[in-house]
């Protein structure tokens, strides 16, 4: 095995394969990269959840196929100097050359790596800013503790040219609708998947143009999802579980709502909440044209602040987890935040607005739960 590749296109690849490493692996070689030099240079990692490749053109002098120490070699592909790098296999070991530097890995049982999944059938394509920007605001409800696996993970129901995304960790819900191109126009499917793994991937993806988006068919006994573009893929399992009801959540009905500008909003939020932590709940009292709100108390540090909102109503009071509420503010992803109550002291739905008289946007939604606080 021999060939000559640039820098930039490796630091790429590598990176992108990485990601599957395994930690704690249950045998040696998942803790390897897969070189296969043929035609094109194919990188590949897995940890049996997920798996990842990555294709690069190169100078192909050799073919061949080795597994070299994972992390290692992303650590020396972007230590090199930009210079052309010369990768060799000689014995047990790979010579990486660039300029006057000059590394040796050694070798993993090539043979001990397990075969992979196949790439499932691909399902239609989606516009990668667009997966990204849905993925990450709706993996930001999901939760982090892994004895409740079905809340650590995203939903996604695919219903012909539509892909709902949801997530929650009980005390809040963030849903997201979007359109894509589906290769069946009554194509139908529902997965639950790992929000970090999901998360990861939209960021690397975002900026890709078309992604294709696989599922593989709801009878197969390898409940697959994959992405892929023109050189990247990951392949992974999805979670053997589902996520709770959560429709009859998201009422339409309202006894109270509230128009408030972003900026202003989460200045408020960040300076008030300097006296508190997560434990802790935000006061927010709601009336006529203004919003207070305030933390602390008793004889620790206190603080309050009042903002201008869009509101009419009766004036009412609840509380929030302040990095709760900073975080669906953020989302939302829009100049105005619309808050809707279905009742006065129950939860809060968060919706974009572009004006503050404009309609809420509805493809976005995120519900947050109130926290008791003392009066």
């Amino acid at each position: 095995m021999k060939f000559l590749v640039e820098r930039d296109p490796l630091i790429d690849a590598v990176n992108w394969v990485a990601r599957s490493l395994s930690v704690r692996p249950i045998q040696t070689s998942l803790l390897g990269i897969v070189i296969n030099v043929d035609d094109e240079i194919t990188f590949t990692s897995s940890n049996l959840e997920t798996t990842t490749e990555a294709v690069i053109k190169a100078d192909i002098l050799e073919k061949g196929r080795v597994l070299v120490p994972g992390r290692l070699l992303a650590d020396i592909a972007r230590a090199l100097p930009d210079k052309p790098i010369t990768f060799a296999l000689e014995g047990t070991r790979v010579l990486v050359n660039a300029g006057s530097a000059k590394f040796q890995l050694p070798t993993l049982p090539v043979e001990e790596f397990p075969p992979l999944p196949q790439f499932p059938a691909a399902a239609g394509t989606i516009d990668s800013n667009l997966f990204a920007e849905g993925v990450s605001q709706v993996a930001i409800a999901a939760g982090k503790d892994e004895s409740l696996v079905k809340l650590t993970g995203v939903h996604i129901e695919v219903k012909g040219k539509n892909i709902l995304m949801a997530a929650t960790d009980r005390y809040r819900l963030a849903v997201k609708e979007l359109t894509w191109n589906p290769s069946k126009a009554d194509i139908e499917n529902t997965i639950l998947v790992r929000a970090r793994t999901i998360s990861e991937l939209a960021k690397s993806l975002s900026g890709s143009g078309k992604v294709t988006f696989a599922l593989a068919d709801g009878d197969s006994k390898e409940r697959l999802y994959g992405f892929k573009t023109d050189d990247k893929t990951l392949t992974s399992r999805t979670l053997d579980e589902v996520l709770p009801p959560f429709r009859q959540l998201l009422s339409t009905e309202s006894a109270a709502d509230v128009t408030i500008e972003v900026g202003p909003f989460l200045d408020a939020v960040h300076r008030v909440a300097l006296v508190t932590d997560k434990t802790v709940p935000l006061k927010l009292i709601f009336s006529p044209g203004n919003l207070e709100l305030q933390a602390g108390s008793g004889n620790e540090a206190t603080a309050s602040e009042n903002i201008s909102i869009g509101y009419s109503g009766e004036e009412f009071s609840t509380g929030f987890n302040p990095q709760f509420l900073i975080d669906g503010v953020q989302a939302v992803d829009a100049p105005f935040v619309h808050l809707s109550f279905t009742a006065l002291n129950k939860h809060a739905i968060f919706m974009g607005k572009k004006e503050a008289d404009a309609s809420p946007d509805t493809s976005y939604k995120y519900l947050l739960m109130p926290m008791r606080y003392s009066s």
